[in-house]
């Protein structure tokens, strides 16, 4: 601590991303990232940027990529005014909570859940309340019948992997006319529906989504958000008041592409979808608890074993999960799905021990 540090700093607690580690011939699944690399169409459409142009900057409303975004989603009756792009959807998070979280009333959102809410909350001077999820670990619409500053969930949750029906969501919606719903998408591609396709039955529903899971695009740093107008104009707002470029030439190329090569796209979310199920099916052979999940992971635990004693030893061979020290999931593993010989090598290393 320094005494420089304003008081909101010395107050904040930071997210803590999942661990980059430098090993040799690491197993990494810990951080959801998808085990099939990019369209071959994204290193092209990045390729082909690689010239003069980058002495200039990018267009600040990413236009061509909205486009795109909302041409991609068409058939919900989507226009580019509906979108908003960021760099990231950490960055597009960050402006939904300032921008539109931010009232005199306590915005909602579940008690395991994405782990950056609390901390957008700490650095923006929002007031929250925790909604537990039920023993079941999924998110019961009646919690969030009452009085808030707003809403906000991942769908599917992160990091239990449960999916949370349009139906339900609905419910949510109707339920908090006055208050922006957020609904969190970024594993929405493995298995689930999108909300997208009730963005203009309700004006207070807005969705956000990333290109780093799906679209195998984590290294990017593309998300972008779809909502009414009005709500896309107060993300304009705050983004133009706090970085007007956003998302640079190569970014924009490569995510243009990402959203055109669809059988790539369904290629990869399904071969993902496949090892999932195998995966599932191996771990409870082993004993293991696995949670239904929609998502690019698997949340499991073992009930004769600590969740960090087992992730301590498959470190030991060099096989990286995430293990989350918190109330209720202490003995769970958050297991990425990783490709087959990853996903082989996983499932070794718990056989022996």
């Amino acid at each position: 601590m320094s005494k420089y540090w304003s008081d909101l700093v010395s107050e904040l607690k930071p997210y803590v991303p999942g661990e980059q580690p430098k090993m040799a011939n690491l197993v990494k699944l810990n951080t959801n990232e998808n085990p099939f690399g990019p369209s071959p169409k994204v290193i092209e459409a990045i390729q082909r940027e690689l010239n003069d142009s980058l002495r200039l900057y990018p267009d600040p409303e990413g236009q061509a990529l909205k486009d795109t975004i909302a041409e991609y989603h068409v058939d919900f009756g989507i226009n580019p005014k509906q979108v908003f792009v960021g760099n990231g959807s950490d960055e597009v998070l960050a402006h939904i909570f300032q921008g539109l979280l931010k009232h005199d009333k306590p915005i909602l959102f579940p008690d395991i859940s994405y782990s950056f809410y609390p901390v957008y909350c700490g650095l923006f001077q929002i007031e929250s309340a925790v909604i537990p999820l039920t023993d079941s670990f999924e998110i019961d619409p009646n919690d969030y019948k009452r009085d808030n500053g707003g809403i906000i969930f991942p769908n599917p949750n992160a990091p239990t992997g449960r999916y949370l029906g349009l139906g339900h969501v609905e419910d949510i919606l109707q339920a908090n006319p006055d208050s922006v719903v957020v609904v969190d998408e970024a594993y929405v591609d493995f298995g689930g529906e999108t909300a997208i396709r009730l963005v203009n039955q309700y004006p207070n529903l807005l969705v956000c989504q990333t290109l780093s899971k799906a679209r195998s695009l984590a290294g990017l740093r593309v998300g972008f958000a779809i909502g009414d107008e009005d709500l896309i104009e107060a993300l304009n707002r705050v983004k133009d008041s706090f970085n007007s470029y956003p998302l640079d030439r190569l970014a924009l190329a490569g995510a243009v592409a990402a959203f055109e090569d669809k059988q790539w796209f369904e290629d990869s979310c399904s071969g993902v979808i496949r090892e999932r199920e195998r995966v599932t099916r191996e771990l409870e052979t082993l004993g293991f608890e696995v949670l239904p999940s929609k998502a690019n992971f698997v949340f499991a635990r073992h009930p004769g074993h600590e969740g960090a004693a087992i992730a301590a030893k498959l470190r030991e061979q060099g096989i990286i999960v995430r293990h989350f020290n918190k109330p209720r999931i202490s003995d769970f593993l958050r297991i990425t799905i990783g490709t087959s010989d990853q996903n082989n090598a996983l499932i070794k290393g718990l056989d022996a021990l």
